[in-house]
């Protein structure tokens, strides 16, 4: 096994994730197996009571792990499923050593952060980096692990920063444990360049080398993120200052898209030195993978036709809230030879209340929605914002605009068409309205009120097809079920769907046991779909997610077409 290690320094947010992914495509495109971890310094036991706020959007797994948004890159970029044991928090390593105490398994010993919980990291890591996460069921090559406390390594640091020393710690011990020709350590650093002298500056990345180094942690290469492309005086005099080659210093300035920062780490010989600093056995040359990569980079940036759709959230602030829904819908927009004209709009700006208090940001939110190719409505929770986004489901039903609903979305249109179509002015959810008369979306059985951790309906479940004549049964290619990822403590009420189906708003899809509602679908509209299911975490860069290419399809009019083909997109 060989392993990765990915540091950053200076900021946070500067890609790591992203450099992460682009280094595993990398190795994979050379015939490796390649999975990932990604390590969190946080307390709690992983990202599902996070506010979007927070960290961004919440990532779902096939196993219903609730985790950091990065695995959500790796799986898109490397194309595998991974595991909740693949995000690792400090709640996670604590609550194991403090189980495993509580067993006695430690022989009455103290307990220490040292060795004990360094040494639980690095069996983590061992352990996890052997479960097979390809289709092939096979054990992995390469590990790539991304250490998120960044903020060790910034100049000066913070108090927070103490909270990933026993990690660093961890991390220090194991170069050793796993040997020099199994370990790298990467670390992805900032060059500013300030507007006043237009001079890039090296000494935050010597500063941030040199505490890594003072961690006892010495940087293999060392990844340095810029806004423009760096010059060759700057990269020597990282290479004399930092202790490393000149080859070692890898430049990533900003791109158009992430999908060409994997070309751009391999036209700079990354693929040479890991063949040279890991033993590994593969060719110098990149294979087709990454040429299919370098086309799709190709494509994407001459794109000329624009695609708009208004997405109507609660989280509109970061965009990293719905960081999945984006990249689902650009694989989508990409796959049709179109670009992405992606409209954020705030729920709350289309309720009445924002008319009378700010009448300007009323008429803003409906000019967006107004002018959109197609409308998305994504999952969500709590009342704030929901009259909104009902507000922008009728407009999409009565106006004919192609529509997806995502969860909540999709709970939302069957309480918009009771209201509208069946008369129900007091339909609603209970999640808003316990006490509600006619409530159409319900608690589910097993939901707990009691804790918030954990106690949704989590990971991929299947959804039976009703009926041949679904569109979106079409688009997952006229299968019989599909599987899909779940993240939902309601459900449509069973009981009420026939009242609905009368009126030709038809439930086209249910479990295996027939009783929850997956998929709706609205007689007489180009597309008005909804879903009980997250579709966006299943979605990737050359296998768009079905429901939202239908969407991107259905608002370029080119839906009809694409199904008269039988599901072939045109060249």
């Amino acid at each position: 096994m060989k392993y990765i290690l990915v540091t950053g320094g200076v900021i946070s947010g500067i890609g790591k994730g992203i450099i992460a992914s682009s280094i595993g495509t990398i190795l994979k495109s050379c015939g490796l197996r390649v999975t990932a971890i990604k390590i969190d310094p946080y307390i709690n036991i992983d990202a599902g009571t996070f506010s979007p706020y927070e960290h961004g959007e919440v990532f779902v797994l096939n196993d219903g792990g609730e985790v950091d948004l990065d695995l959500g890159n790796y799986e898109r970029f490397l194309d595998i499923s991974l595991y909740k044991d693949n995000n690792i928090t400090t709640g996670k390593i604590y609550q194991h050593v403090i189980n495993k105490e509580r067993h006695g398994d430690y022989l009455g010993k103290t307990v220490q952060v040292v060795p004990h919980i360094t040494d639980a990291v690095q069996e983590w890591v061992m352990n996890q980096a052997k479960v097979p996460v390809d289709d092939d069921r096979k054990e992995p090559q390469i590990c790539v692990i991304e250490a998120n406390p960044s903020s060790l390594f910034q100049l000066g640091g913070t108090i927070g920063d103490i909270e990933g020393m026993p990690f660093v710690e961890a991390f220090r011990q194991f170069q050793f444990k796993a040997k020099r020709d199994n370990f790298c350590n990467i670390h992805v650093s900032l060059v500013p360049q300030p507007n006043a002298t237009g001079e890039q500056k090296t000494k935050p990345t010597q500063n941030s080398v040199r505490a890594l180094r003072g961690l006892g942690l010495s940087p293999d290469l060392i990844v340095c993120r810029s806004a423009k492309p760096i010059e060759m005086a700057v990269k020597e005099k990282i290479s004399m200052f930092c202790h490393v080659e000149p080859e070692q210093v890898i430049f990533i300035h900003d791109v158009s898209s992430t999908y060409r920062v994997p070309i751009l780490l391999e036209e700079q010989g990354i693929i040479k030195y890991f063949k040279q600093r890991l033993n590994l056995p593969i060719d110098d040359q990149p294979s087709d993978l990454l040429m299919k990569w370098k086309k799709m980079a190709d494509r994407y940036e001459r794109l000329l036709k624009v695609c708009s759709i208004a997405l109507v959230g609660k989280y509109t602030k970061l965009s990293d809230c719905y960081a999945s829904v984006f990249k689902a819908l650009e694989h989508s927009a990409l796959a049709i030879n179109h670009k992405l004209d992606l409209m954020y709009i705030d729920s709350i700006d289309l309720e009445r209340s924002t008319e009378v208090e700010n009448p300007v940001k009323y008429h803003q939110a409906w000019q967006k929605l107004c002018k959109a190719d197609g409308i998305l409505v994504p999952g969500g929770f709590g009342i704030r914002g929901t009259e909104g986004k009902l507000q922008a489901i009728s407009w999409a039903r009565t106006k004919k605009k192609p529509f997806l609903g995502v969860c909540l979305g999709m709970q939302l249109a069957v309480v918009e068409f009771a209201r509208n179509c069946l008369n129900w002015k007091d339909a609603n959810s209970t999640e808003f309205d316990p006490d509600t008369k006619k409530p159409v979306v319900i608690d589910m059985p097993e939901h707990n009120p009691g804790d918030m951790g954990g106690t949704m309906r989590l990971g991929k479940r299947k959804t039976v097809f009703k009926t041949p004549n679904s569109v979106l049964r079409k688009l997952y290619g006229d299968e019989m079920f599909v599987e899909e990822r779940h993240r939902h403590r309601y459900e449509v009420n069973p009981e009420l769907i026939c009242s609905f189906e009368e009126k030709g708003l038809k439930f086209v899809g249910h479990d295996m046991e027939g009783n929850r509602m997956e998929i709706i679908e609205l007689e007489n509209h180009p597309y008005f779909v909804g879903v009980q299911f997250h579709p966006e975490f299943s979605s990737r860069p050359m296998k768009p997610s079905p429901p939202y290419l239908g969407l991107l399809l259905a608002a370029t009019g080119t839906l009809s077409a694409y199904l008269q083909r039988g599901c072939k997109l045109s060249p």
